[in-house]
């Protein structure tokens, strides 16, 4: 089962993937956590669902400001990837906007997808609620809903609801005088007519309309919403990438959001090691081999040849911007805290480790080595690291034993330790705060001896297989750690990773040998 204690507590999307890493299923949830522990911790009955489990490899997830920017990232998501379990949204329509068309005379209605003209509001993912800003704005500014102006003029029904520029009631000047107000109150501009609303229906209450006093509150339930902004599908035809990073012990963390026709649809995470321009070096190496967007949003300034670089490589020109506030700077931050969450969401079992092991310091970076054989023979080693809570593939590490002649694991883990502290201390690298040994007291003796000798002092256990028994130097009996506690839990997925990786590698070996031995004969 994938590990569920990284994922937050935020509303956001869940996505599934198989071992090729091909998204299998899109979900959307208001507690991300929760929704997706709920598939692991219950009975499941339908077949779908069952196959489903049995086919996940691994799990990612995008965080969203609120739950209704989940629901339309998650119907952005499951249109962009197809996935094999999603069957709801793939066919369906966009959740509609509403439009005011590029006209001499502009218009307002219901679209149900972004064209190359005119300007759009939304998504709604209620409907009830997008027909009732629909109709108060029609209302308070009478903006025309036809679909074009009849020149004989509107029937007497129409000219009612609206200003009648196809009569030369109103002017053109005056029209599109009111067609900016209704742009500014459908970008969430609302405080003015929320306020003459309310007096209506206060207005209303007063003379017992309560049908009339519903229909107000109805609609000034609406302009308040507008406030709640969805970022993920902005009202944009230019293509955005948004990046943010964190810097930790010389590393780079950085996460890239990429907007397509306005839509909140790709999440790319990187892991590289920290420099004096790492930022830009990532942007020219990364749009080397990707097509630039037409605008970049940067939490930092950047060398004005940098501009230049992406507008060569589009052939048009390429904005980069650093939002210090609206709806640019709230993407930012987004963009930020999926940066927290996804690299360092696992500091929380970090600092149960560190507090059921009486450790000095957090155990941010941790190396858990395991010995592998298939049959007695290609003995091999590998080691893993996890930082702050998370596997780093870049420092993993195999070993090919070259003192032992024979299956041995006590001499085995005694040389790819020994190896690996050497090489460190030669090359005044830093240490890791843990090392986790695979396997019992015979394992972890003969691992603090190889420290020993190389007078490097670290923290150091190992973990036995059959009872998940934590062992410490100088104690004959475990530590007293439940197998399904926190802290167990965590060391128990660093050993298992340690394990995977090791019989890859013993696999890799065999297969090469039997080719080998295949092209000799």
């Amino acid at each position: 089962m994938p590990d569920l204690s990284l994922i937050p507590d935020n509303p956001g999307c869940y996505l599934y993937k198989d071992n090729k890493g091909n998204v299998i299923y899109v979900g959307k949830a208001k507690n991300l956590k929760k929704r997706v522990s709920s598939y692991f911790n219950r009975t499941i009955t339908d077949l779908k669902t069952k196959a489903l489990l049995k086919s996940i490899d691994s799990i990612d997830y995008i965080i969203t400001d609120t739950e209704v920017e989940a629901l339309i990232l998650e119907n952005n998501l499951i249109k962009r990837y197809q996935p094999k379990y999603n069957i709801d949204l793939k066919d369906s329509k966009n959740y509609a906007y509403i439009k005011i068309s590029d006209e001499k005379y502009p218009a307002i209605r219901i679209a149900r997808k972004k064209e190359a003209s005119g300007e759009y509001f939304g998504p709604f993912v209620s409907a009830r609620e997008r027909d009732y800003l629909l109709s108060v704005v029609k209302k308070i500014f009478r903006l025309r809903s036809c679909k074009k102006i009849k020149k004989k003029g509107c029937l007497r029904a129409h000219i009612d609801t609206c200003s009648a520029p196809c009569i030369g009631k109103i002017s053109e000047e005056e029209y599109k005088n009111q067609v900016r107000k209704a742009e500014s109150v459908l970008n969430g501009n609302t405080k003015e007519i929320i306020h003459s609303l309310e007096l209506e229906m206060k207005e209303k209450s007063e003379s017992l309309d309560f049908e009339a006093a519903m229909v107000l509150r109805e609609q000034i339930e609406a302009l308040k919403n507008l406030a709640t902004r969805q970022h993920v599908d902005r009202n944009k035809f230019t293509d955005e990438d948004i990046i943010n990073y964190s810097v930790r012990d010389g590393v780079f963390y950085l996460i890239l959001f990429s907007v397509y026709n306005g839509c909140l649809a790709d999440k790319q995470e990187f892991v590289f090691d920290a420099g004096e321009d790492s930022l830009e070096e990532f942007i020219i190496q990364y749009y080397s081999e990707n097509e630039p967007p037409s605008e970049l949003i940067l939490p930092v300034e950047t060398d004005s040849a940098l501009n230049e670089f992406l507008t060569e490589r589009k052939e048009r020109k390429v904005t980069i911007t650093v939002p210090k506030k609206g709806d640019k700077k709230v993407l930012l931050d987004l963009v930020y805290q999926n940066v927290e969450s996804v690299f360092f969401g696992g500091e929380i079992k970090v600092k149960e480790l560190k507090k059921r092991l009486h450790l000095s310091e957090n155990p941010d970076i941790i190396e858990c080595f395991d010995i592998s054989h298939l049959s007695g023979t290609n003995m091999v080693g590998s080691m893993v690291q996890f930082r702050y809570g998370k596997p780093d593939k870049r420092n993993y590490r195999r070993f090919k034993i070259k003192t032992v002649d024979k299956i041995d694991d006590f001499a085995s883990i005694a040389e790819v330790v020994k190896r690996r502290y050497f090489r460190l201390k030669n090359d005044g690298l830093n240490f890791p705060d843990l090392i986790i040994i695979d396997g019992g007291k015979g394992q972890l003796s003969a691992a603090k001896k190889s420290l020993d000798e190389l007078n490097v002092k670290i923290p150091i256990i190992s973990v036995a297989k059959r009872e998940e028994e934590i062992f410490v130097p100088g104690f004959s009996s475990p530590l007293p750690l439940k197998k399904n506690e926190k802290a167990s839990l965590f060391i128990q997925e660093i050993r298992d990773e340690a394990h995977r990786f090791a019989i890859s590698y013993n696999r890799l070996l065999k297969s090469k040998e039997i080719k080998d031995n295949y092209r000799i004969k």
